[in-house]
């Protein structure tokens, strides 16, 4: 089951990271080589998220990744969560800086 897990992970992470948002105020322009060195990285990096924090949360944790600079978001359930998956990120090989806008469910509620 874990296996199945990583590979549908690892698949979104690729299909996503060709669909990432890059913000205007940032150079475009990448190799291909790079594209895909980002892509597995934000594979990595969501795998080592499912592993150390759990499944349920890394399903709820949207990885991108622009020349080995990880942004992380979503929602989870508690600030040790929020920790725990920007820890996971950056012991990841690769990973060069890690933007960790993940929130806590009950203070986004109140937005």
């Amino acid at each position: 089951m874990t296996k199945i897990l990583v590979v549908a992970l690892s698949a979104f992470a690729l299909i996503a990271a060709g669909c990432a948002h890059r913000d205007s105020g940032q150079s475009t322009d990448r190799s291909a080589g790079t594209v895909i060195d980002d892509s597995g990285l934000t594979a990595r990096v969501k795998t080592a998220i499912a592993k150390d924090v759990g499944t349920g949360t890394a399903a709820n944790v949207n990885v991108t990744t622009f020349r080995g600079t990880v942004q992380l978001s979503g929602f989870v359930d508690s600030q040790d969560k929020v920790d725990q998956a920007a820890r996971a990120a950056r012991g990841v090989s690769g990973v060069q800086t890690v933007k960790n806008d993940i929130q806590v469910k009950s203070a986004a509620a109140g937005r």
